[in-house]
């Protein structure tokens, strides 16, 4: 906390006042290609226009095209030779998921870095597309999905590339307030017991535990890629537009502890693109500063149990979409 309020910086040399470019100073991204969901607001478009500073090519994945375009726009606007193409995704639907991916790999272009940064937060009780609650799904179903449909292509870059491949998923301290259980598998769609926040910090503890379970079977597999997850901090973007009210009375009270934008952006940066984080997975991340996560979010049987449940989640989904 003390770190936090003070900006102190950690064992990295950096700390919750560090910003995006201050940690990617003097990287130079130019071999690699990255897709970064959300891209086009808050966090996501601060981590594009960044990893884009850096000249890395940056595939903006974006449920709002129009949004996108601005973003992209916004991006050229500073840097004119920023390498930015979009690519329309909805977290929230398999179907899209699926067709991001498909689309994407029909560019027949490298993957060195994914960063799931996408989500929603404290929303009212709603089913997606597929039957599932709308956090689960997307916040961590669709980046599951996604993860999986991109994982070759990853795994083919690293391999003729000799370049290490990343996966970055934004998890949150929220993943401390979740189902005293860790996930409801039994009850994910339990409209009569929904709280949107501890939904959302099932969501968040998900984050984790798919990122510390593909790390465990990559490393397995002897795979040339790291999985780590990061807490980005408490930042005011539109993914509070569910309780802005709220989030902006508790921020009188607790100002001290909120960064801004380029700031809320350096540990995704940090983890994606540092040297010094070669060959470093399966980690959780603060402040550009590696953290211990909770009992829950290093459960392995847990996230196995996870990761079966997902599959079988999206296998069962997509049995409906193709009858």
């Amino acid at each position: 906390m003390l770190r936090l309020i003070t900006g102190i910086r950690g064992a990295t040399g950096f700390g919750s006042a560090s910003t995006a470019e201050e940690v990617t100073d003097g990287v130079d991204a130019t071999a690699l290609t990255v897709i970064i969901t959300g891209g086009a607001s808050g966090i996501g478009l601060e981590t594009a226009r960044v990893l884009a500073l850096r000249k890395a090519h940056v595939i903006i994945a974006a449920r709002n095209m129009e949004a996108a375009n601005e973003a992209k726009q916004q991006i050229l606007n500073e840097n004119a030779s920023a390498r930015i193409d979009i690519l329309k995704l909805d977290l929230s639907s398999l179907k899209s998921v699926k067709a991001f991916a498909d689309n994407f790999l029909a560019l027949n272009l490298p993957l060195n870095i994914l960063i799931n940064n996408a989500g929603i937060m404290f929303c009212p009780f709603q089913l997606s597309e597929d039957g599932i609650e709308m956090q689960f799904a997307t916040n961590h179903l669709g980046h599951f999905y996604l993860t999986s449909l991109l994982l070759d292509k990853m795994k083919e870059t690293a391999k003729s590339t000799g370049i290490e491949g990343r996966i970055v998923n934004l998890s949150s301290v929220a993943h401390l307030v979740c189902p005293r259980e860790g996930i409801r598998f039994q009850n994910i769609n339990d409209k009569n017991s929904y709280q949107d926040k501890v939904a959302y910090g099932q969501s968040k503890l998900a984050n984790l535990l798919h990122a510390n379970e593909l790390s465990r079977r990559l490393q397995e597999e002897g795979a040339n890629i790291t999985v780590n997850s990061v807490h980005p901090g408490l930042i005011m973007t539109n993914l509070m537009r569910h309780s802005a009210f709220l989030m902006r009375i508790l921020r009188v009270f607790t100002c001290l502890l909120w960064k801004n934008i380029p700031q809320g952006a350096a540990t995704t940066c940090y983890v994606a693109l540092h040297p010094s984080l070669k060959g470093v997975t399966g980690k959780y991340f603060s402040d550009c500063n590696e953290y211990k996560p909770s009992k829950l979010a290093r459960d392995e049987v847990l996230g196995r149990s996870l990761w079966d449940f997902s599959n079988n989640l999206i296998n069962a989904s997509q049995k409906i979409i193709d009858k």
